[in-house]
């Protein structure tokens, strides 16, 4: 992939300091529409290949799987956000790479010392199916800028709807490890830089199937970033992901309360999702008050992906864009900047970018049908569940206050 040149869909590229010109292949619409930061470059990481995303190759296999996190996703969501109906709606920007000095800004010295020093070795397998390639440190750098600067064009008052079409993807990576195919927290990054630019209060929602643990543990002891993550209910999954999930995990310090997490049960679908997002998220951002709204949003969640378990179909993501408009509206004046993150079913997850950003630029008409969704839901348990999720995190919170007070009286 390393000489993929964007002709498939129709992105000019010119050669420039700092990533590409792209430019639209049709006119913008006047009214609404989604500001969309994208680089070429970032297809240049080759995440490996092997039984599923393990890099292992058993010997008595005749076919492995490329790496579920791969370029050819990224190029379907290109695609139909240039072909697809929704290609009136879409402006494009172009990206760029991050400059070291900006990586500190979230990550360790440390840490960012060791990507670089696994880049100039010629790769390195740096947790579970997460490895740096020949290629990788291109992309690492400029998916970070690329987030950094949607979130710049935002806070300029250039634009208040932006898309980071990045990868690798982030949420996952801490402070000072990579995790689940993420080596820099581009969303993170992108917080932080909205903090240094006085925003006094971000908020990000994190609808990727997987718990978004390294945005969380990187503000956790914080209060003005509250991060919020709807996903299933995985757990811990070894060193590099200590993080369970769960909802009392509640943050620390001057954060207790700024972390909510709401594990979802398995197959939870599209009208668990938006129960869960009504009777949890809404009240928690009317609590909070945002200044800015992040999305990191991984299309991972659909009935049809392979590496998760909810089964959302297309009209769940246009309804939660809808919802995730809907409170940037009542917040933040409208500001509202999504970043992409997981999403491995290489056509669908198109489908479902695009659902979503139909439901945030809140057209009046369906644009797109959804050819696969169907799914029987059944809602009892994801109310049950939304239920113990409002009392555990309410305890938690009571008695992470509690031992705070405690430890400093003592």
């Amino acid at each position: 992939m390393d000489d993929y040149d964007g002709d498939e869909v129709e992105v000019e590229v010119e050669a420039s300091g700092s990533g590409d010109t792209v430019e639209s292949p049709v006119a913008v619409v006047d009214g609404p529409h989604m500001n969309v930061f994208w680089s070429t470059g970032m297809l240049a990481h080759n995440a490996g290949d092997g039984m599923f995303d393990t890099l292992h190759d058993p010997g008595f296999l005749a076919v492995l799987d490329s790496h579920p996190e791969s370029p050819e996703r990224i190029i379907n969501i290109l695609s139909i956000l240039k072909k697809g109906p929704i290609a009136p709606y879409i402006s494009w920007h172009d990206g760029e790479a991050a400059e070291l000095e900006e990586l500190t800004t979230f990550h360790s010295p440390a840490y960012v010392r060791d990507l670089l020093d696994a880049h100039k070795a010629g790769g390195k397998t740096l947790c579970g199916g997460t490895r740096i390639n020949h290629g990788s440190w291109k992309a690492v750098l400029l998916a970070a800028g690329t987030t950094r600067r949607a979130m710049r064009y935002i806070l300029e008052g250039l634009g208040k709807l932006a898309y980071a079409l990045v990868r690798p993807p982030g949420h996952h990576a801490q402070p000072t490890r990579a995790d689940g195919y993420c080596f820099l927290n581009n969303a993170a990054l992108a917080v932080q830089l909205a903090i240094d630019m006085d925003v006094k209060k971000v908020a990000v929602v994190d609808i990727d199937v997987h718990y978004g643990n390294g945005t969380a543990e990187g503000f956790y002891s914080r209060k003005d970033v509250f991060t919020i993550s709807l996903h299933m209910n995985h757990g811990s999954w070894g060193d590099s992901h200590p993080q369970t999930g769960q909802p009392d995990e509640v943050g620390v310090g001057a954060g207790i309360g700024y972390n909510f997490n709401i594990p979802l049960p398995n197959g939870t679908g599209d009208k668990g999702y938006e129960y869960a997002f009504k009777e949890l998220v809404v009240p928690a951002l009317a609590n909070y008050k945002p200044a800015m709204l992040v999305v990191t949003f991984g299309q991972d969640a659909s009935a049809f992906d392979p590496n998760g378990r909810q089964c959302l179909t297309m009209d769940g993501f246009r309804t939660l864009g809808r919802l995730l408009k809907e409170q940037a509206d009542i917040h933040t004046d409208g500001k509202l900047l999504l970043v992409q993150e997981g999403g491995y079913h290489v056509t669908y997850s198109a489908y479902c970018v695009h659902g979503l950003i139909e439901g945030v630029l809140q057209l009046p008409e369906e644009l797109l049908s959804d050819p696969m969704g169907y799914y029987i839901e059944e809602e009892a348990p994801t109310i049950d569940r939304v239920e113990e999720i409002k009392e555990i995190f309410s305890e938690a919170i009571a008695a992470a206050k509690s031992e705070l007070k405690k430890s400093e009286t003592s």
